[in-house]
């Protein structure tokens, strides 16, 4: 499971270090890509899950399945780590993703997330503890 909040620089060759935590979990080839949750953030995933979005987005009607893939694929890259434990972002997701020099790294459960460091403190900011605990209160556990 992929948890936590990290900030990290990202430098000048669109380099950004990952915590040695989250590393050990996406192994040593992973996916990048736009995020497909309405946000201006990356989505970092292992191979294996990955995997899964790819079979879940394939269940989908065709016609939708073709315009999730047509935004996911485009924007995806197989990355891996530098002996110094970071990615390298490709130019076409900082741009999407507005990430300059500070970053957020958020642990999704089976996902990391990336965010410009403004952009999360402004999705962050959106939410208060009273309207997350509605949202819990639905839960069943």
């Amino acid at each position: 499971m992929l948890y936590g909040g990290y900030q990290h620089n990202i430098d000048k060759k669109g380099r950004l270090a990952i915590p040695s935590k989250l590393r050990e979990q996406l192994g040593e080839s992973f996916m990048i890509c736009r995020g497909i949750y309405g946000k201006r953030c990356l989505c970092v995933y292992s191979t294996e899950n990955w995997n899964n979005l790819v079979s879940a987005i394939g269940s989908l009607p065709n016609a939708k399945a073709s315009v999730v893939k047509r935004f996911l694929y485009d924007g995806a890259f197989e990355v891996s780590f530098d002996s110094q434990g970071r990615i390298l972002i490709p130019s076409t997701l900082r741009e999407y993703a507005n990430l300059d020099v500070e970053a957020h790294i958020i642990g999704m459960d089976t996902n990391l997330e990336i965010w410009n460091k403004e952009l999360w403190d402004e999705e962050n900011a959106r939410y208060s503890p009273e309207s997350v605990a509605e949202i819990v209160e639905t839960l069943d556990f």
